[in-house]
């Protein structure tokens, strides 16, 4: 592996237009790629689905080199209807279209961080493949004081220009004093086998709101790697949503640093996993300083031969006093063959806090299914119901309406 990474990092910067120290800094991540590779089980937070295995068993030759230079054509087909928003489109991994049409044009601020040392240094070797090889980095500033008027959806899709290739990417988003950006991520992708690795880094100034609501639902055979970087201010609040349906493989990781008195934190997700996906979670919360909170909810359905895993950790430095940390998983698993894995984790240094976890897994209960049949719905409906009222719970903590709806149209979800 290491040769094909040196080889396509070699052709990559021959054909790009970049200095001599981008190439360094660019080198240097690589570097620590191959000495470390892709994560294995080895690692703790791997344990549970190695990245690495399911990467040789699923694409035998891994290709690190994209070509940036051609245009691809953007598929309007898979915009999302009845739902006025701005838009950033991802084709192959190349931002083909950024697009705040709806917005003040002085209240948003977009700049090429390309070229600028913004390099995150995290114990990850995703990414430091990630910084190793993305393209393109663009910044987005919300200013102080603007609520964006409509949400922001960030399109990914691939098309039958690439396969068995390695897609990086990144966007760095910071929210100005007293601002909100209503955020999703939508997966469109088509069948052909790619490792795409994402990377976001998120600035919340004081008082500032984010929503950010990532849905994977169309079933396709690419592998998936998320991670958010959120860095919070005082009386900020960072809501997230996962829906972790549709890639053969997904491991999405967030990273929140709570910096600000009176900061909140909230994540719930939904595995709604058929046959033969593995997907997982994995979260760590950092309450830093007094006054903080974070509430978590992880809810999996899974059908023959899947796996899901939460991995969740909220640490409590000894100055967060008056902490108040949450979080639960549970799991309702189809099969015998399906396996659901959760790791709960309590570090706490401070004296004055609330702090909780817990985790469930089971099936369906045989007696509601009989019940609901004595009422006149079949077996198969009353399955549908019930899983129905499972995955109702983690959808109604999402608190913006518009997108609430949208979310339980595309689930396919009823109240």
């Amino acid at each position: 592996m290491s040769e094909q990474v040196q080889s396509d990092f070699d052709k990559i910067t021959k054909t790009s237009k970049i200095s001599e120290e981008e190439i360094q800094i660019k080198k240097n991540f690589l570097n620590k790629f191959i000495k470390s590779g892709f994560p294995n089980r080895k690692q703790e937070d791997w344990k549970f689905l190695d990245i690495s295995q399911i990467i040789k068993k699923n694409i035998s030759d891994l290709s690190f080199f994209n070509d940036y230079s051609q245009p691809n054509k953007i598929d309007t087909s898979t915009f999302v209807d009845g739902l006025e928003h701005n838009k950033i489109i991802f084709v192959n991994g190349k931002i083909e279209k950024i697009d705040f049409n709806y917005e003040d044009q002085n209240k948003i601020e977009i700049s090429d961080e390309t070229k600028k040392d913004i390099s995150f240094n995290y114990e990850n070797s995703l990414i430091n493949l990630n910084n190793a090889f993305t393209h393109k980095v663009f910044k987005i500033l919300v200013k102080k004081n603007y609520y964006l008027k409509k949400p922001l959806i960030i399109y990914h899709s691939t098309n039958d220009k690439i396969k068995s290739t390695n897609i990086n990417l990144r966007l760095d988003f910071e929210l100005g004093e007293n601002s909100c950006l209503r955020l999703i991520d939508f997966f469109t992708d088509n069948k052909a086998k790619n490792f795409i690795n994402i990377f976001y880094n998120f600035i919340l100034e004081n008082d500032s709101i984010l929503k950010n609501y990532k849905i994977d639902k169309f079933r396709n055979d690419n592998l998936k790697y998320s991670f958010n970087n959120i860095e919070q201010g005082n009386n900020s609040v960072s809501e997230t949503f996962i829906l972790s349906a549709g890639s053969d493989y997904f491991k999405n990781e967030i990273n929140c640093n709570l910096n600000g008195e009176y900061s909140s934190a909230f994540i719930n997700g939904v595995f709604s996993l058929k046959e033969n996906q593995q997907h997982e979670i994995r979260t760590v919360i950092n309450h830093l300083v007094e006054n903080t909170k974070s509430y978590q909810l992880i809810k999996s359905v899974l059908g023959k031969y899947s796996k899901s895993a939460y991995q969740g950790r909220i640490f409590v430095n000894s100055k967060a006093q008056k902490t108040d940390g949450y979080q639960l998983s549970k799991a309702i698993l189809l099969d015998e063959t399906s396996e659901f894995n959760a790791k709960p984790e309590l570090e706490i240094y401070a004296d004055d806090v609330k702090c909780s976890h817990g985790s469930a897994s089971g099936s369906l209960d045989e007696n509601s299914i009989f019940y609901l049949m004595s009422r006149g719905l079949n077996y198969q409906q009353s399955k549908e119901l019930l899983i129905n009222g499972f995955l109702l719970d983690v959808v109604e903590k999402i608190t913006d309406l518009e997108i609430k709806k949208l979310i339980k149209n595309i689930i396919g979800l009823k109240k």
